[in-house]
């Protein structure tokens, strides 16, 4: 409950300063309609080539990208933390988050929320709506309970993967640029994999399995029964990584030696 309420008024707060600007937020919420439109374009220009992708149809890679923007949209809202190393590391911003009692991590997540970025899960929403009505696909009672444990284990594997990387800073604070490759290799996850190499397949399955934030828990929503075992596994996958993350997290943590002078 602490916790809770801590979170709470951090988000009040957020919304006050937010809301300050409405512009500025307008702008960045077009901007963001504007890049998942690029990749609905691109998506439309590839089936204007062909009527199936290695045997996937034109909607039901549309549901796919439409999932994956529910639990992308969670991650963007509370793990925005591509900048932690220049922001936290080099200008020792972490030092003052070290001297309060709550836990560091949470710290960070909130002081880096953006929860406009929530808006893309009410897109992708209607694009699995329109791509569902368009495949004619049913719907059980129990099925909005998986799609959300599904989505939340599939946001949870995003926030373990890139908490993972950032901690890397807590042993090396030089500049990298891990973190925008991987956010180049975590779109291979917006397909089916199954149009890669085994290879790629593989990484994108057990090392860093975007693969279960897309298509693999989109498969049992669209009736894809050879996938469906890799679909109940998204939400163990996200509770693992997320585990695994906070535990190197706090390793990091111990090795951290200040800001010095």
């Amino acid at each position: 409950m602490y916790y809770l309420s801590i979170f709470w008024h951090y988000t009040l707060q957020y919304l006050k300063t937010r809301m300050a600007y409405r512009v500025d937020l307008f702008v960045e919420l077009m901007s963001d309609l504007l890049f998942q439109a690029v990749n609905l374009v691109f998506i439309l220009v590839v089936f204007s080539h062909t009527s199936l992708l290695n045997g996937w149809s034109r909607e039901e890679i549309l549901f796919i990208y439409g999932f994956f923007l529910v639990p992308y949209a969670i991650f963007s809202a509370f793990f925005n933390i591509w900048d932690f190393n220049e922001r936290y590391i080099v200008q020792g911003e972490m030092d003052r988050i070290l001297t309060r009692p709550i836990h560091s991590l949470f710290q960070v997540i909130l002081e880096r929320m953006e929860l406009e970025s929530l808006f893309g899960a009410v897109t992708g929403l209607v694009i699995m709506l329109y791509a569902g009505a368009q495949l004619g696909l049913s719907v059980s009672w129990y099925d909005p309970f998986i799609f959300l444990f599904m989505v939340l284990g599939g946001a949870c594997i995003y926030g373990g993967v890139f908490v993972c990387l950032a901690s890397i800073s807590f042993w090396s604070d030089s500049r990298t640029d891990i973190m925008p490759m991987m956010y180049n290799i975590a779109n291979y996850g917006r397909y089916p994999v199954d149009i890669y190499h085994r290879v790629i397949r593989f990484v994108l399955t057990w090392i860093l399995p975007f693969a279960f934030v897309g298509v693999y828990p989109s498969a049992y929503f669209l009736g894809r029964e050879e996938w469906y075992g890799y679909a109940f596994l998204t939400p163990l996958v996200g509770l693992l990584f997320l585990s695994l993350s906070i535990w190197v997290w706090n390793q990091g943590v111990k090795r951290y030696r200040g800001a010095g002078n």
